[in-house]
């Protein structure tokens, strides 16, 4: 049995996955990461994608943000099939209106702040506005910081120069691949409080794969998957209810009957 969240479809939904199948390998090889996943992400909302390892998480995110095309099934951006794009349009959807955040920085070491937030714009052969620019630092309190170089920052400091890069060019939606992973504690809290601001306060869509309880606990939504397939949601969730979730993934099927 499939189990599908957010069964309506609605001008409220960023990202739809319908019927999802993504298989790699060949017959007896194969392995389905991804096994008939329905799933809508909301604009304007935080939602964290949770799940043992092996479990998909990856691989959704890849799918829903066209980096890997599915095997079977759809994944709709903004009413938009992605299967029906060549590699090209691709990369200028993801250029134009997808952001991302990942674990490692992906910072250039040679560029300041500013000019590594200014890239994707420069490689978009858009001017940088700079007043733009600037909004954004300021958003992630870096104002102060924009000459300096990655190696002259702090982890925490770098993943917001990251988050920046993400934001500079009002992407749709923001996808973020464990973004607070190498951090510790603290900086991670920081970083957490910067992504329900972006969403909260800026109208963002932002979609993260984390293993954290805690991290999790900063989404307005928690999504489960276990064996690539989906295994239920916790809303307005609290670190305690999600690690209790997880520990019960094991019996997902059941869960999602309830």
């Amino acid at each position: 049995m499939m189990l599908r969240l957010n069964e309506s479809v609605g001008p409220t939904v960023a990202v739809q996955l319908a019927a999802v199948r993504k298989v790699y390998g060949r017959r007896r090889k194969s392995v389905a990461a991804l096994d008939g996943v329905n799933l809508d992400f909301e604009q304007g909302a935080f939602t964290a994608v949770m799940g043992p390892s092996g479990s998909g998480k990856s691989t959704l995110l890849h799918c829903a943000a066209g980096l890997d095309r599915v095997t079977s099934g759809s994944v709709l951006f903004d009413g938009q099939d992605l299967g029906k794009l060549d590699e090209n349009q691709l990369t200028i959807l993801r250029r134009d209106r997808i952001g991302f955040i990942f674990q490692a920085f992906n910072l250039l070491p040679a560029l300041t702040v500013r000019q590594n937030v200014e890239l994707p714009l420069e490689l978009a052969g858009r001017r940088p506005d700079p007043k733009r620019v600037a909004h954004i630092l300021s958003r992630v309190g870096l104002s102060e910081r924009s000459r300096h170089r990655p190696a002259e920052l702090s982890g925490g400091q770098q993943q917001r120069v990251a988050i920046a890069r993400a934001l500079v060019t009002s992407p749709a939606v923001i996808f973020g691949d464990e973004p607070t992973g190498a951090l510790d504690t603290r900086t991670a809290r920081d970083v957490l409080r910067l992504l329900q601001e972006t969403v909260h306060e800026g109208g963002q869509t932002i979609v993260m794969v984390t293993h954290d309880p805690v991290a999790a606990s900063y989404a307005d939504r928690v999504v489960f998957l276990a064996d690539g397939r989906l295994a239920g949601e916790i809303r307005e969730p609290t670190a305690d209810a999600v690690a209790e979730r997880m520990t019960r993934l094991g019996a997902w099927g059941e869960e999602g009957q309830r």
